[in-house]
């Protein structure tokens, strides 16, 4: 008997049920092939449109089992797919027939509350890290949806609600323990192996497999100052106009977001207006509560909000907030640009798709970004993009498959029509799978050291199923 997986060459491999037996036995995780237990929540993950099947799955529980995985995948020359949180919009953390790492039985999260340091497991998402950290007033910041995974968000650079005042997650990465490609396992960090820690920064998942991350915790207190100011988006020019000079001048402790979508059927949104277009701020102070209340002022005065739900809540279900707006189980599909500011006319593009939404879970988000984040160097990690902007998510939601080229094409062509006004930069967490074109965008001038870095520790290109960095030789060969 024999198991048929993908290889890195595009081929197919026979592998004897033998030879997988002989590797899986000393597993303290479990293997599974199709119909086996474990297989299909493996291979399952959050965006719907991805539908994969894996030739093989490891769902490791320690580290021994990933570096096992990773040698046996490299011996037999067979593409390997790694899933932390399978929170990833392009759907990355599974490939058909190829060999899936799933890291998701590996949650655990250890705090140091006297030294403010925590070590987390590659599979803990944000929640597991919040419910850690907050039980002693700290926090890393992460991202804004609870479910997602810390190793795909942090290796993407990583930022939410507190990247303002405390930097992004990658800027809060003390170590990491990545296995190889070689099969070896590395202790990085600014004096151990200092340019792989680099590119771990933010490089996404091209060098290896993190078997365990060290972050930097801040007090912050168990609550925060947050909420929505929900206003009809007919208000929406001069409310994203306000916006955009309050973020301006915005202490750092304060950031502001802004949705446009319908109205979802929130129990504190009076119920006529469910289902009806809306602007949404979402907003947090990380501080004194008293001084968030005045760093709000202006932010509240602006229109005539249908409903002001800003208030002290607890950090942990503010991070949560957005979670029933993002479950698994729809068909998602994102396209995002960088603004260095929020021009007139990227504001018009916005409105104008507005009017012809696609699906009602379709909808537009624009975060503000800067602060401590942009006072780091754009060389100092792999996450380049350190001036102060916003980012745009096309954030296209729907269930019904029959939706799938309306949904696509509505995002597409807002992403066509705000892109004279764009940097050209994005974010590499939001790029689907169809963003490989945008390689160069997702890293700007780091590029080439990110290629140099893959040449070094993984000059194969074992880890190639991410929004890929080809080896320096390989580039200069293709040329």
């Amino acid at each position: 008997m024999e198991t048929e997986l993908q290889t890195l060459d595009g081929s197919k491999r026979a592998i004897p049920h033998e030879t997988i037996a002989e590797m899986t036995a000393g597993l303290r995780g479990t293997a599974a092939t199709v119909g086996q237990p474990g297989y299909e929540e493996a291979r399952t993950i959050w965006n719907a449109m991805v539908d994969r099947r894996p030739g093989l799955v490891i769902r490791a529980r320690g580290v021994t089992d990933i570096v096992a995985a990773v040698n046996f995948a490299r011996d037999n020359g067979l593409l390997i797919a790694v899933r932390s949180g399978g929170h990833q919009i392009g759907g990355f953390a599974v490939a058909d027939g190829a060999l899936q790492l799933d890291l998701s039985e590996m949650r655990s999260v250890h705090v140091d509350p006297v030294g403010r340091t925590a070590r987390v497991e590659p599979g803990a998402t944000l929640g597991d890290v919040d419910a850690a950290t907050q039980l002693f007033g700290l926090a890393v910041p992460t991202g804004i949806n609870s479910s997602t995974g810390i190793a795909g968000l942090t290796l993407g650079g990583g930022f939410g609600w507190l990247t303002r005042k405390y930097g992004m997650t990658v800027d809060n990465l003390l170590s990491a323990d990545v296995a190889t490609a070689d099969g070896s396992l590395l202790r990085v960090s600014p004096d151990e192996h200092p340019d792989l820690f680099w590119a771990i920064r933010g490089g996404g998942g091209n060098f290896g497999v993190v078997t365990s991350f060290e972050f930097r915790l801040h007090e912050i207190g168990t609550q925060v100052l947050s909420g929505l100011l929900i206003h009809p988006i007919e208000d929406a020019v001069d409310l994203l106009r306000g916006m955009r000079g309050i973020c301006a001048s915005a202490p750092d402790e304060l950031t502001v977001w802004a949705v446009l979508r319908k109205a979802p059927p929130l129990p504190f949104l009076p119920e006529e207006w469910h289902g009806r277009g809306v602007m949404i701020f979402a907003a947090c102070y990380t501080g004194d509560m008293a001084e968030g209340e005045r760093a709000t002022q202006d932010l509240r005065a602006l229109g005539k909000p249908i409903v002001d739900f800003i208030a002290p809540h607890p950090f942990t279900a503010w991070q949560a907030a957005f979670d029933p707006l993002l479950t698994p189980g729809a068909r998602n599909y994102w396209k995002s640009h960088d603004f260095l500011d929020l021009e007139d006319e990227t504001i018009t593009a916005v409105l104008n798709a507005m009017e012809n939404l696609p699906d009602p879970q379709c909808e537009v988000f624009i975060a503000q970004i800067g602060g401590a984040m942009a006072r780091v160097a754009p060389d100092a990690t792999a996450f380049a993009h350190r001036a102060a902007h916003y980012t745009m998510n096309v954030h296209t939601r729907w269930d019904d498959a029959d939706k799938d080229a309306a949904c696509l094409a509505w995002a597409r062509d807002l992403f066509a029509k705000t892109a004279s006004q764009a940097t050209g930069s994005v974010y590499v967490n939001f790029m689907p799978d169809d963003d490989g074109d945008r390689i160069g965008g997702a890293y700007g001038a780091n590029i080439a050291r990110l290629r140099e870095v893959k040449a070094t520790y993984d000059p194969g290109n074992l880890f190639r199923v991410n929004h890929n960095i080809m080896p320096a030789a390989d580039v200069k060969a293709a040329q």
